[in-house]
């Protein structure tokens, strides 16, 4: 489900925003870009978002407004006394000798000092950023409840189309025992022409074994107890988004059922339209938490 949301505070000089970003997805997977030094909030803002979230990509942000903390580059001299030693023991190498700019690019060797924040700070600041994390998760939850809700009555419509597609696979002639047994009829009349004529009590066991064969009763009704359950699940609420994905597999199977059985271009057409409502129902449901 898509969604948006952000948050800002401050502690004196020391100001942060969160940004949330919220798109489909049919597993709860997080990315998250903290600055550096603040990385210890990821394992808190990972089990916050599987608490209020089920699914969806969520991107998270965090940016940090301190002038006071924004550091200063510091050469790591261990590294670089390191990295001219190996230079010197690879003097006997022709090679152009090393250049300030490229010793000062390997890692390590250039870093990141940041102003060391007493304790005591440090722990009002984590609260303070975790704090603004929660509200910013309220935001982006009440903007994809805001989004189900939407998504509800759109799927509710979806559901009205298949049961009245499947009412009037039902009332086909296609699905009637006495249509397929006077269809049975005259393909047998015109086939045995001038000849001797099946017994009733024959042509009825044919007509019964191709009855048999094509009856679609059983995936209509189990198309209405789908549908059924489909409602009560958005009644309910709540993270029901995988539990209409199987129904919809069980819409579709059903579906390509009563399709393999008919033996009727009108049933057959019913059962084309059913299957394409059910895609469309498949592609909203992709977007239900």
């Amino acid at each position: 489900m898509t969604g948006f949301a952000r948050a800002e505070g401050a502690l004196g000089e020391f100001g942060w925003s969160w940004e949330l970003k919220s798109v489909n997805g049919r597993n709860l997977d997080l990315r998250c870009r903290f600055p550096a030094g603040y990385e210890q909030l990821d394992s808190y803002v990972r089990a916050r978002a599987a608490e209020m979230l089920k699914r969806g990509n969520l991107a998270v942000t965090l940016t940090i407004d301190d002038a006071a903390s924004q550091g200063r580059l510091a050469v790591n001299r261990a590294a670089l006394s390191q990295v001219l030693e190996i230079v010197g023991e690879l003097g006997a190498v022709k090679a152009e000798p090393p250049r300030l700019d490229g010793l000062l690019g390997l890692k390590g060797v250039l870093e990141l000092e940041l102003p060391k924040v007493d304790e005591a700070e440090a722990a009002r600041r984590n609260e303070a950023l975790q704090r603004g994390f929660d509200q910013a998760l309220k935001g982006l939850a009440k903007m994809r409840g805001d989004e189900g809700a939407r998504l509800a009555t759109l799927t509710l419509a979806h559901l009205d189309e298949i049961e009245r597609l499947r009412g009037l696979a039902a009332a086909s002639a296609g699905a009637q025992p006495v249509t397929i047994r006077q269809k049975l009829e005259r393909q047998v009349a015109e086939l045995l022409q001038g000849l001797t004529p099946l017994s009733e009590e024959r042509l009825a066991q044919e007509a019964a074994m191709l009855a048999g064969k094509a009856d679609v009763r059983e995936e209509l009704d189990r198309l209405s107890a789908h549908v059924a359950a489909a409602r009560a699940l958005i009644a309910t609420g709540g993270a029901v988004g995988r539990k209409l994905d199987f129904l919809c597999q069980e819409f579709n199977r059903e579906a390509n059922t009563l399709c393999s059985k008919s033996a009727d271009i009108g049933l057959t057409n019913i059962g084309i339209d059913l299957k394409a409502a059910i895609e469309q129902l498949r592609e909203q449901i992709q977007n239900i938490e």
